[in-house]
Order: structure tokens, then C-alpha cells, then sequence
């Protein structure tokens, strides 16, 4: 029973719009029930031509597991046997045929195969027939007609085909006989046939074995002893209407439903014609479960649902007898046969090419087209077009439907997966039969793409620019390089190592640098000196721990940063022990080049940019060029300088902290006569000075001096109008300004600010005095005095054009004068009583300067510099003011002019306050602008009178006391 061989082995192959399609192989093996294990079935390999020393990566493996424990198969060549013993009649109990099937998922050649392997399990002659009973007894009226039938119990045996019962055999009788019938299920069945007419007087009872025999090799037997009682004659028995009937049954009737109902006559009176109605024995449990027969009326029931697809008929014999003496019952055959209704939807099964507990199919991205994923079952149980089943699949165009075998359907892809950029699909796949209404089934499904290591791990960039400073300290961190790998799991475990590779001089990169393998940061391991090596180029690989392994690398540009680490040193003149002799002639001019030094520095960049200076010496005999070093002299040699002149130099870089040298220079003196082409420097006043600004330090004494001079004007502005608005004695200073009253005039006989004992001016005639006049205001301690000329300010020529600035300076607290405008606002320009028209501001004013006492040198400068329209004094021409100085000046130059003749603005007209540093005891108030005209009309009318009767315009006057 172990020998085995192959059935049948067949092909099935789909078309398919690619140029090949994915092939489905159903091969058929059969075997034995008890067979040993480890019985060889057959080898798959062999039916698909596959040999796997042609590649060593052959593989078979089973969808699912379900069959493990019957069947196993060698994995290197699908070489199928016997795992265990095998029990058909628990494996497919009453089934005439019995196989198992399972799929197998070959793979060779990069290509995934379906192969549906059905293995037939063959019967034994295991199982003899037996009887339910032992014995049995029937009753049987002496006058039945001959060849009535009688069923006896059906006898069972578990084989099947050969092995199930084929005959029935009765002990020698002379009255009896038996007929073997069969029933639409197959089953075989006896009964007992009456060939001779019975006589109870004669004999009254009979008693016979039947014996059930199946047709195994060798045939196996059982039997039953079978009693016969014969009954006296009743004259009536119940009859049926019809020996058997046939009838349909919906699968989807409801409990109660009356499927029949048996009727039998009986021609007798009283209790010999009540007929009563059973089943017959025989009854199968099953029927007896669902049918149910009412004995008075006949009527047959459903006791429970039947089920078309667990039994598809039902065969019962029911009997009707009387209730007299000596009945004799007669019997009808009824055969319900179940009709099928769609009452199932259809079922989906996927079986994925890995088994897998969580219901998802895995498939490599690897994997070429049309390759093999999943594979699809359905199954209706209902009959007909009620069970017939189309299916779909919906999700995603990169996986389609191919048919397997039956109703199997296969999901292969249409292209090539990467998982990068779709790991994972999710499909819907419908079932749905063709019954009325039909029924529908819809199941979501996963397909999940495993990784290849397919991708290397890639830099961002090719080439990456780092700096590093020299001198820096072995073991320091440079920088981090990453690598990403868009695989995952192994195949995304990126390690990094340096390619090793000379740098210039002979070294090994590995003794430069080191990289972190599992971060990819990148350590010195020594010092770098910018003036041996200014960069370094490595390249570092990156690798991942797929199989076979990939990579990539990238180029890492290490600059190193100079720092001034190398002092300056001299080239020329050749120094020995730090200093040199230099020949100087006895008669070198001025100007006359002694030497050039030139020095160099190791360091590049601003650490490289050389200055010189001497340090020590005599700084009005010799100058020195920062820049290029050029040593000159700066006067011309005498006898009494000597003859060794010595000097100290030194030299000094550019870098954040500077790096100097310094060297000693001695000139010897000598009778020699300078040579004609001998260089004469022509000395500048930087060079006299021996240094020169720079740029940016101009700029920034600039800034600071604007923004102090800004921050100045902005307090002296608020103090002013505070002043100007809380003092009311300069309410009266206004008035009497501006009104006709007759002014005081200085007195020449107290001592005062102006003149001292001797009063600030000589003795002069009263007309000297008539053009400006003094005005003198006191308010408690202090004392103000101030030049007023004496003809008015006329309004129109005033503000069209001509502007005064004035100047005063007094002792201790004394207040600014005030004047106030039409109320307004601080701004003369938009005043009302403003009169911008007329040609007065045409008119040029002539010079007023004082004489002062005992300065007559300085009234002279004073006046040298004064000029028709404009007054400059040279600030060296004063050493400084002394404490009693003071100051008037009246210009005829517009202070603030308009040249591109545009509107002024407000600030224009302003009044401007300048607050200087007080020296003692002195407070010096400065203020200038235009004087508003906030004169009454009758005083406008005598100014005009007065002006027509002077010629001369009067421009300023400067007054200066020291």
C-alpha cells in the first residue's frame, strides 16, 4: 500500500495581454489510507521541469499549513510524503471520493509558480458491514398476497466504492426470499419478499438470518437473525391511496410547514376502521429530527430547517394500521426531495504565498511582473446559477486577477513594485453569484511589499567644505556626514569608514583623521599646522548591512584655518644677535633714505600684513614708512649727533593678536659722500609725526562728534524754551526791545564786565556810540548786557533775507534773552505777523567791530579775517576766552540760506542753542536765528523814518574781552 504513482497532471494556463503569463500547474497524486509515514508520494519538481542544481535558490514552500500534519514536502525539490497515518473515513466520512488539496508556491529563477496539488486518498477494506440490531422481528398477516415486500434495517459499513456492502444474502427459506434495491443516495438496501402463501395453521412462525456482504478484497460480512410472527386473517386492512410519492421541499421552509400529507382507507366500522399513521422503522435519526407525521390525520411536519447543502432528499416510510384485533399495516414510500433556494452568499477565501497570522500577503519588491501574490477561493453552496460565482478585484491598477483552477483566482502584480514609494496596498475584492435577488460579498485584503536592499545610502551632497583651525587639539570634532538609506531594517543600517589614502608629504589619511562608524562624525587625530598643509581631501563610504551590501561615498574638503601663530621676522638687513650696522654719509640731507627693511611672516592673509615702528630712539632724527619700511632722516646731519646713531625697530602683524619682532639698527657715520641716485624722501606731516589716522577711526570720531553735537543742541533747545517761558523778567527785556523807549547806556565809570576799572571800550565820542546801543537788563544778582544797534529791525528786510546771529556769555545765572513771538507756536516762518516781501533782505550790512583793550593784535586778526559778507576766525587765533569774555556779532550773511531755492523748512528758522562746557564760574549761552517782528506799527513807522536817514548799513558787530 505504500506504492504510489501519478494520477493525472494537469496544466491550466490563462492568457494574458503580457508577453507571458503566470502559470498554474494542478498535478493529482493518490495514496493510501494507513499508510506509513514517510511514504514517498511524488516530487514536484519533477513535473515542472524544475532542476535545482540549476539554481541553488530553488525553493517549495505550502501557502498555508493546514495539511502539515498529514502531508510534508521537501523544501529543495517539493518532494511530497506521507507525515503521518492517514484515516479516510475520518478524513471524508461518507464521501465516495476523498482528497486533499493544498497549494505550493515554487520559486526558481527570480519567478514565483502556483502549483494546486490534489492528493487522492484511496480506500482499504478496513470496515465490515453491520446491522443496527442484532435481530429484528416483523408481524405478518397469513393471507398477504405474494411478492409483498418488506424492508428490513439497512446495513452500514464506512468503506466505500468496492469495499461498501454489495449484496444481501437470506438463510435457506422456504416462503422468503430478499431483493437488494438502492437509494438515490447510493445506499444499498434490503427487503424481504414473499414468494409462497402462509398458513398459521399450518406454520405461524419463521425465523432466518440475513447476512450483508461488501466486495473488498477479501470481502468482509455482518448479519442479522430476522423473525417472522405470521397473524391470523383480518378481513380489512388499511390501504394507501398511493404506494409512494415524491415530493419537493424549499430549502428556506419554516418550521411547521406541512410538506405532505399520506391518507389511508379502511372499509371497516368502529375501532377496525380507525386508522392511525407512523413512521416505519428504519427511520434515519436525521429524518426523524426534521419530519414529524400526525397519526390521526396523516399530516407531515417539519419539525427543523432542512438544509439543501448538507442533504439534498430525505426517504421515508410510513405505515397505516387499524386499531382491531390482528391489524395488519400497509406502507408508503414518500421521497422529499429538497429544493435549493439562494440563501448563501458567497464565501472568499485568500490564501497568501507566505502564510501569515494577521491575514496580510507579503510580497518582495523584488519580485518581477506577473508575479505570484495571493490566491483567491470562493464557493457558493447554493446549486445552479444560485451558486455560481463572479468575482472582482478593486484597490490599485499594479495588481490584477488571473484563474487559477475552478473557482480559484490568482492576485499577480502587473508591474514592478518599490516599496519607497508604496509600501503597502490595500485591495477590495467582491464576490457576488448570479441567484435572485443575488447575494453579495465584499472583503478587504492587504498586500504589504517587503524591502530589497535596493537602494545605496546616499550622501546629500558629493562634496562636503569643512574648516578646521590649526593648532588645534588631537581627537577635536570636525563635523557629522549622514547617509540615508530609504530601505529599512538591515538594509538601512548605514556604518561609515574612510577610504585611506596619502595626503601630501607621504602620510596616511587614516593618521589625520578618524570617523565614527556608526554616527559618521569625523575626529582629528593630530595637529594641524596651516603653514605644512592648508587642506586635506577624504572620502568617506558609507555602507549598509543588506545582502549583498551597498554604497556610496562623498568627498570631505578639510580647510585649515591660519591663525597667527609665526611671529614676523627680518630678511633685511641681515640681522646678527637682533641687531645690524648700516653705513650713514656725514652730509646726508633731509629726507635722505638710510635703509629699507623688509620683514616676512609665515602666516598668510591679514596675519601676513607687516607694520613697522620705532620703538626707540630719537623721533627728530629719524621717520619710518609704516608700510614699507623705509627708514629716512628728518634733518640733516650735524657733528653733534654723533657718530653711531641707534635706533629700535620692530615689526608687528595684522592678526587678532598681534605678533611683533623687533630689531636694533645702528648707523655708523661715515666721511663717504652720498651717491647721486641715492633716494630723498619727501617727509609729510604724517611722516614727521610718525603716525597717520586711520579711515574707519575717522569715521567714528566723525559719528561720535555729530551725535554728541546732536545731543548738545537737542538739551541746550529745551532749556532755552524752559527758560524762555518761565522767566518773567525777560518779559520786560522783550518790551523794552522792541518798544521806543530810550535804552540805558554802559557807564564808563563803574568797573564791569565789558571794560574792567577802564570799561570795555576807549573813551570815544558820543556819535561812536550811536549806530549800536547797550542795553543792560538786572534781575536780582545777575546782570545782562548785550549791543543792540541803535536803528530798528525792520520786519520785512529781517525775515525776507538778512539774519544776525548772536552770541552771549555772562557770569553766574544769568538768563537767555527772550523774545517772544505772536503766541503762535516756537516757529518764526508761520508766524502771522511774518512779512516775507520786500527787497530789505537785499541790503548788505557793514562790519561794527569795537576796539578792544590791550588787544589790538587780536582786533587786527579779527578784522584781517572779516571780510564784506562773511567773518572767519582762525580758531588758533585765541588760546582760549578768558572768564570775562564776551561776545556780540552781527553778520549781514544770511545764517541760513536757501541756494537751490527751496520753501525753508521750520528747523530753518529756529532758534539754536549751543551749550559749551563751563570754564569756572563763567555759563555761556549761544543762540541764533532771525528776530521776529514784533514790533508795534507806530515803532515800524520811526524805523522807517530812521533808516531813511542813514546811508551806511550796519552788518555786525564782534566784540572781545579778555
Amino acid at each position: 500500500m505504500g506504492f504510489c504513482k501519478i494520477a493525472v497532471v494537469g496544466l491550466c494556463m490563462v492568457l494574458s495581454l503580457f508577453l507571458y503569463s503566470v502559470q498554474c500547474t494542478t498535478t493529482r497524486y493518490f495514496t493510501y489510507e494507513e499508510d506509513a509515514p514517510g511514504t514517498e508520494i511524488w516530487n514536484l519538481s519533477h513535473d515542472l521541469k524544475i532542476d535545482p542544481a540549476d539554481d541553488p535558490d530553488t525553493s517549495f514552500r505550502f501557502m498555508q499549513e493546514n495539511n502539515s500534519s498529514v502531508i510534508e514536502m521537501r523544501e529543495i525539490d517539493g518532494l511530497l510524503s506521507v507525515a503521518e497515518m492517514i484515516d479516510r473515513e475520518q478524513l471524508c466520512p461518507r464521501s465516495p471520493r476523498c482528497f486533499i488539496t493544498f497549494d505550493v508556491v515554487a520559486f526558481s529563477k527570480e519567478k514565483f509558480q502556483l502549483i494546486h496539488v490534489e492528493i487522492e486518498v484511496k480506500d482499504i477494506n478496513d470496515h465490515s458491514p453491520h446491522f443496527p440490531r442484532n435481530q429484528t422481528h416483523l408481524e405478518i398477516v397469513e393471507n398477504v398476497p405474494l411478492d409483498s415486500r418488506f424492508p428490513l434495517q439497512i446495513a452500514l459499513d464506512l468503506d466505500v466504492g468496492e469495499n461498501y456492502i454489495q449484496s444481501y444474502n437470506i438463510s435457506p427459506s422456504s416462503h422468503f426470499a430478499i431483493e437488494v434495491r438502492d437509494r438515490e443516495d447510493g445506499v444499498k438496501f434490503a427487503e424481504l419478499v414473499l414468494v409462497r402463501e402462509l398458513d398459521r395453521e399450518v406454520e405461524d412462525s419463521y425465523t432466518f438470518e440475513v447476512t450483508a456482504t461488501d466486495g473488498g478484497v477479501p470481502s468482509k460480512s455482518g448479519s442479522m437473525i430476522v423473525n417472522i410472527s405470521v397473524l391470523d386473517f383480518n378481513d380489512n386492512s388499511p390501504t394507501f391511496e398511493h404506494s409512494s410519492l415524491k415530493v419537493e421541499l424549499n430549502e428556506d421552509s419554516p418550521v411547521g410547514h406541512r410538506v405532505l400529507k399520506v391518507h389511508a382507507f379502511d372499509p371497516d366500522d368502529g375501532v377496525n376502521g380507525e386508522v392511525t399513521y407512523a413512521f416505519a422503522d428504519g427511520l434515519s435519526p436525521e429524518a426523524g429530527r426534521l419530519f414529524h407525521i400526525d397519526p390521526y390525520s396523516g399530516d407531515v411536519n417539519l419539525k427543523a430547517r432542512v438544509d439543501f447543502e448538507k442533504k439534498r432528499s430525505y426517504e421515508l416510510n410510513i405505515k397505516a394500521s387499524d386499531s382491531g384485533a390482528n391489524s395488519v399495516p400497509s406502507s408508503c414510500k414518500v421521497v422529499i426531495d429538497i429544493v435549493d433556494v439562494n440563501d448563501n452568499a458567497p464565501e472568499i477565501s485568500i490564501k497568501p504565498m507566505t502564510s501569515s497570522s494577521d491575514g496580510v500577503a507579503y510580497i518582495t519588491e523584488a519580485a518581477a511582473a506577473e508575479s505570484f501574490v495571493a490566491l483567491i477561493s470562493t464557493s457558493d453552496r447554493d446549486s445552479g446559477s444560485n451558486g455560481y460565482v463572479r468575482i472582482s478585484l478593486l484597490g490599485h491598477e499594479h495588481f490584477t486577477l488571473q484563474q487559477a483552477y475552478g473557482d480559484s483566482f490568482m492576485i499577480i502584480t502587473s508591474t514592478t513594485l518599490d516599496r519607497e514609494k508604496i509600501p503597502e496596498y490595500n485591495l477590495t475584492v467582491i464576490a457576488e453569484d448570479l441567484g435572485s435577488p443575488p447575494f453579495k460579498t465584499v472583503r478587504q485584503y492587504t498586500i504589504r511589499v517587503t524591502d530589497e536592499n535596493d537602494n545605496p545610502p546616499l550622501f546629500s551632497k558629493s562634496l562636503f567644505e569643512v574648516s578646521v583651525l590649526e593648532n588645534n587639539i588631537p581627537g577635536s570634532y570636525v563635523t557629522t556626514v549622514v547617509a540615508r538609506d530609504p530601505d529599512v531594517g538591515k538594509n538601512a543600517k548605514v556604518s561609515y569608514k574612510l577610504i585611506d589614502s596619502e595626503v601630501p608629504g607621504g602620510s596616511l589619511m587614516s593618521t589625520y583623521v578618524s570617523v565614527d562608524s556608526l554616527s559618521g562624525s569625523l575626529y582629528t587625530l593630530r595637529s594641524f599646522d596651516y603653514e605644512t598643509l592648508q587642506q586635506i581631501e577624504l572620502i568617506i563610504q558609507a555602507e549598509d548591512r543588506g545582502s549583498p551590501s551597498l554604497s556610496s561615498t562623498s568627498t570631505i574638503r578639510i580647510k585649515v584655518v591660519d591663525l597667527n601663530d609665526n611671529y614676523p621676522y627680518f630678511t633685511f638687513p641681515v640681522l646678527v644677535n637682533g641687531s645690524a650696522d648700516i653705513p650713514l654719509p656725514f652730509n646726508a640731507p633731509a629726507g635722505y633714505l638710510a635703509i629699507c627693511v623688509s620683514a616676512e611672516d609665515d602666516d598668510e592673509a591679514v596675519n601676513s600684513e607687516l607694520h613697522y615702528q620705532i620703538v626707540q630712539g630719537d623721533p627728530q632724527l629719524f621717520t619710518m614708512n609704516k608700510d614699507t619700511g623705509e627708514i629716512a632722516l628728518k634733518q640733516w646731519l650735524t657733528s653733534e649727533i654723533g657718530d653711531v646713531l641707534e635706533i629700535k625697530i620692530a615689526v608687528s602683524d595684522s592678526g587678532r593678536s598681534p605678533l611683533s619682532s623687533s630689531a636694533t639698527i645702528r648707523f655708523i657715520v661715515s666721511d663717504t659722500q652720498p651717491s647721486e641716485d641715492q633716494v630723498v624722501i619727501v617727509l609729510r606731516s604724517s611722516d614727521k609725526e610718525g603716525f597717520g589716522l586711520d579711515g574707519s577711526l575717522i569715521v567714528i570720531i566723525m559719528l561720535s562728534g555729530g551725535c554728541a553735537l546732536l545731543l548738545i543742541a537737542i538739551v541746550v533747545v529745551v532749556v532755552t524754551c524752559k527758560l524762555s517761558r518761565n522767566s518773567g523778567s525777560k518779559r520786560e527785556v522783550c518790551h523794552s526791545l522792541f518798544d521806543g523807549r530810550p535804552m540805558p547806556m554802559l557807564s564808563t565809570t563803574e568797573p564791569n564786565i565789558y571794560s574792567g576799572q577802564q570799561g570795555f571800550f576807549h573813551k570815544r565820542t558820543s556819535s561812536s556810540f550811536d549806530d549800536p546801543c547797550l542795553y543792560e537788563e538786572r534781575s536780582g544778582d545777575s546782570e545782562t548786557k548785550m549791543f543792540l544797534p541803535s536803528k530798528h529791525f525792520q520786519a520785512k528786510t529781517v525775515w525776507q533775507g538778512d539774519k544776525y546771529c548772536l552770541q552771549v556769555s555772562g557770569i553766574g545765572n544769568s538768563d537767555q534773552l527772550s523774545v517772544k513771538d505772536s503766541g503762535k507756536g516756537d516757529s518764526d516762518f508761520n508766524d502771522s505777523d511774518s512779512d516775507i516781501s520786500g527787497d530789505g533782505g537785499k541790503k548788505n550790512f557793514s562790519t561794527f567791530q569795537p576796539r578792544m583793550k590791550n588787544s589790538s593784535s587780536a582786533a587786527n586778526s579779527l578784522s584781517g579775517d572779516c571780510q564784506a559778507t562773511y567773518c572767519s576766525v582762525a580758531p588758533h587765533s585765541f588760546r582760549g576766552p578768558r572768564d570775562d569774555a564776551y561776545t556780540i556779532g552781527f553778520s549781514p550773511v544770511p545764517v541760513f540760506n536757501n541756494p537751490h531755492g527751496y520753501p525753508p523748512f521750520w528747523k530753518d528758522f529756529d532758534y539754536g542753542t549751543n551749550r559749551p562746557k563751563s570754564r569756572g564760574s563763567i555759563q555761556t549761552f549761544s543762540r541764533t536765528g532771525t528776530l521776529p517782528p514784533y514790533f508795534p506799527q507806530q515803532q515800524q513807522q520811526q524805523q522807517q523814518q530812521q533808516q531813511q536817514q542813514r546811508e551806511a548799513s550796519v552788518g555786525g558787530a564782534e566784540i572781545h574781552s579778555h
